[in-house]
């Protein structure tokens, strides 16, 4: 739990920048499904950079334009632990909007992760070089995490929002976020010295 109040800037010392992800831009209602200006930055905050050209096709190109067709067919409020996995498999509006994003010249996996959990936090997550070496190097993360979550009555969902609770983060921090900063934060120092010795699995 220190971790996490640490990575908040409530244990005395400064906030990551990535406290401020999901908040950049205050109320986001209305743009749900859209790319904004406001998205590109708060990326940003977990230390990536979305290329100029990248981002006007975002803005205002074609892909952007496909993007939000798909963004409108994926729940917005619903948590990971609450939808069937069809909602993240293959072929899934979700799974589509991601490999779109990886298409486009200087996306690649973990920004389009990374916009997408900012579109979608309860049911996205972010997925990152440092947490996919903590758990291992999994080459997919969506659907062992969701069987992780929906597994003993959701035990592992329930866990983190009492984590979020006691640890006195807001609530429009969503559970998986709580996961993400809890994963990075364990492994973030090793990883940027090269101490990683490949920590186990995902258990599912």
């Amino acid at each position: 739990m220190g971790n996490l109040r640490r990575y908040f800037g409530l244990e005395g010392g400064a906030a990551f920048t990535g406290a401020r992800f999901e908040h950049l831009g205050g109320d986001r209602v209305g743009v749900a499904d859209v790319v904004t200006a406001e998205d590109l930055v708060a990326v940003q905050m977990l230390s990536v950079t979305v290329p100029a050209e990248a981002a006007l096709e975002l803005l205002e190109g074609k892909p952007g334009r496909q993007l939000s067709e798909l963004l409108r067919r994926i729940p917005a409020d619903a948590d990971m632990a609450e939808v069937e996995a069809a909602e993240l498999d293959t072929g899934s509006p979700a799974d589509q909007a991601w490999r779109l994003l990886v298409r486009v010249k200087g996306i690649g996996w973990v920004k389009a992760g990374k916009l997408l959990a900012r579109k979608r936090p309860r049911l996205i997550p972010v997925y990152d070089n440092v947490v996919k070496c903590l758990l291992g190097r999994p080459p997919h993360f969506w659907l062992p995490l969701h069987t992780a979550l929906r597994a003993d009555d959701h035990v592992l969902h329930h866990a983190l929002l009492d984590l979020r609770k006691r640890a006195g983060i807001p609530e429009t921090v969503s559970a998986l976020r709580v996961c993400d900063i809890v994963l990075w934060m364990a492994h973030a120092e090793d990883h940027k010295a090269g101490r990683c010795p490949g920590h186990g699995t995902l258990s599912v």
